[in-house]
């Protein structure tokens, strides 16, 4: 018995999709990888004999427990640290203002010298703190 053979159709493998997916993909990661690009310049800088290093340091501002402020060797009321502050806000906007305010200190008095700052445009303040000392072990 013979049985009649089945035409095969040929067999066509499209690669054109396949063609397409690839450079999808090297497209993507040519566009996603950052390339190294020089941040800094190499410069060689003169050299000086009678030159000084530039001191730069924040402003300090001192709260006292007894509600008056210090900027320096000065003592000024609530009434002039705003005058005080202002003779001072062009150091302090380049470096900073430290405010060392009292533990016993009234928060109001702290607050009035954030305040008069920001009105001054001193926008980096900072509030100094002592590093805390380790607890006492308890004696029975």
């Amino acid at each position: 018995m013979r049985f009649p053979r089945r035409r095969r159709d040929p067999v066509e493998v499209n690669l054109t999709p396949l063609i397409d997916v690839v450079f999808l993909l090297l497209i993507f990661f040519m566009v996603s990888t950052t390339f190294e690009t020089r941040q800094a310049l190499e410069l060689e800088l003169p050299e000086s004999e009678s030159g000084q290093d530039m001191e730069a340091s924040p402003v300090t501002l001192v709260v006292t427990a007894a509600g008056e402020y210090r900027l320096g060797e000065r003592v000024h009321t609530a009434a002039t640290l705003g005058e005080a502050l202002a003779a001072e806000a062009e150091q302090a906007r380049e470096f900073g203002l430290v405010v060392e305010a009292d533990g016993r200190a009234a928060h109001a008095d702290v607050v009035r010298a954030l305040d008069r700052a920001a009105g001054l445009e001193i926008r980096r303040v900072r509030i100094a703190t002592a590093a805390a000392s380790p607890p006492e072990p308890e004696t029975p």
